[in-house]
């Protein structure tokens, strides 16, 4: 069982920036691939960005050039650097690990961007 908890989030103007952390319990994080997600009120949860184990990365097209996820093996975590925010970026950002069959995730974080 892998533990995820996310935490970063809060309250910005557009175009501010916001950091989110994923830290993993266990010892799988390395070869885990890493996922951040969002679901925004009355909306579907979505993908954002992710990493694979080897850093491979993809965005969303709506956070490209906005957005950064990038992983420290040796802390257990993964991040989401978040740029130019805008209003639209509003969601509960939620954090994925898999490996395998074996999918967890976080509990998600609040991030609300005011215009």
């Amino acid at each position: 069982q892998v533990r995820l908890v996310e935490s970063g989030g809060g309250l910005v103007q557009a175009g501010g920036s916001l950091r989110l952390s994923c830290v993993a319990s266990g010892s799988t994080f390395s070869v885990s691939a890493m996922g951040w997600y969002r679901q925004a009120p009355g909306k579907q949860r979505e993908l954002v960005a992710d990493i694979t184990s080897g850093g491979t990365t993809y965005y969303a097209d709506s956070v490209k050039g906005r957005f950064t996820i990038s992983r420290d093996n040796a802390k257990n975590t993964a991040y989401l650097q978040m740029n130019s925010l805008k209003p639209e970026d509003t969601a509960v950002y939620y954090c994925k690990s898999v490996r395998s069959t074996f999918v967890y995730w976080g509990q998600g974080t609040q991030v609300t961007v005011s215009s």
